[in-house]
């Protein structure tokens, strides 16, 4: 029988790329979902993570733009992140 954890042809185990990174921005967003809860706009939320960001000493750039690409074309318009954290952006060319 497959592993059934197996999800890609060259095996995966489903560990995170940045785990340490990933549980520490998961942690900061629980926080601000802990200390808010439900109901306000995203603006408040994004600035109070901006926040819990920097009490837990995470790197962070907020807003950036980034560029995007359709198949073999760059595409003229941006995404724009909410936060780069850790300086890591994952690109799949």
């Amino acid at each position: 029988m497959a592993d059934v954890r197996r999800i890609d042809e060259v095996g995966s185990d489903n560990r995170l790329l940045y785990s340490d990174e990933t549980y520490a921005v998961i942690g900061a967003a629980m926080e601000v979902y802990y200390r808010l809860g439900s109901g306000f706009a995203e603006p408040v939320y994004q600035e109070s993570l901006g926040l819990e960001f920097g009490l837990r000493s995470i790197p962070f750039v907020a807003q950036t733009k980034l560029r995007l690409k359709y198949k073999d074309f760059v595409l003229k318009k941006f995404y724009r992140a909410d936060f780069i954290c850790f300086d890591k952006i994952i690109v799949d060319d």
